[in-house]
């Protein structure tokens, strides 16, 4: 019996360990109440305050998302950029979703720039996502998201393929900001304010609050669509 217990509190601690997101490193705090937590390219008019580290590998990317807000908020950043990870030779790793560290910044809303008329499809985390797109069938790989161009004068008719699925229609227009769609349902408690504002609802295409919407596809692979 106690070899029982032992074994599992060793594997339940080990998979809290696998699981842990830090504050690596902190130069400054800045102390504001933004709730956005956008990713940004563009770092030359930032302010760099430090970052978080996650370490090992989760399919609950809504928990993930949740822990990463959190630690960001701690120091008041919302902005962040994914940190290339230096091998001993001079390269830099592949993105490994089991250990990756974001680098926070805090960005002027001025000096945040606005992607215009694209539109991001994100996939499951661990299944494949069939779609169709103008009624060409798509299947788009786990922890893969295509990003789709919007046009004013085309109309994109995007569907689950399914009797009763979703549908969406979308089009460019001017000012038209980058829309995030998950092709899976991301279950959040609409009144849980640590992940900055998202309010999602089930459905086969659901729309993705920005914020979390960037976070997954800095940490998915965009898929092409050929």
């Amino acid at each position: 019996m106690r070899k029982l217990l032992f074994i599992i509190l060793f594997f339940s601690f080990q998979l809290f360990y696998l699981q842990e997101v830090t504050l690596n490193k902190v130069d400054k705090v800045n102390d504001n109440k933004d709730k956005i937590f956008y990713t940004i390219s563009d770092i030359s008019k930032s302010e760099y305050l430090g970052e978080v580290l996650v370490n090992g590998f989760s399919n609950d990317d809504v928990k993930m998302f949740g822990e990463v807000y959190k630690k960001a908020k701690q120091v008041g950043a919302n902005t962040f950029s994914l940190k290339p990870i230096e091998k001993v030779d001079g390269t830099f790793q592949n993105f490994d979703p089991a250990y990756y560290i974001l680098n926070l910044y805090y960005t002027k809303a001025d000096n945040i720039p606005e992607e215009e008329n694209v539109a991001y499809l994100v996939s499951s985390a661990n299944k494949n996502q069939k779609i169709s797109v103008n009624n060409k069938v798509l299947e788009i790989n786990p922890r893969s998201f295509l990003k789709l161009q919007l046009k004013n004068d085309e109309v994109l008719t995007v569907s689950t393929r399914k009797l009763l699925g979703s549908a969406v229609k979308l089009s460019g227009k001017d000012g038209q900001p980058a829309l995030y769609f998950s092709l899976s349902n991301f279950k959040i408690r609409s009144n849980d304010s640590i992940y900055g504002g998202i309010n999602l609802k089930s459905g086969d295409i659901t729309g993705l609050e920005k914020s979390f919407g960037m976070f997954l596809t800095t940490i998915y692979s965009e898929q092409k669509n050929d």
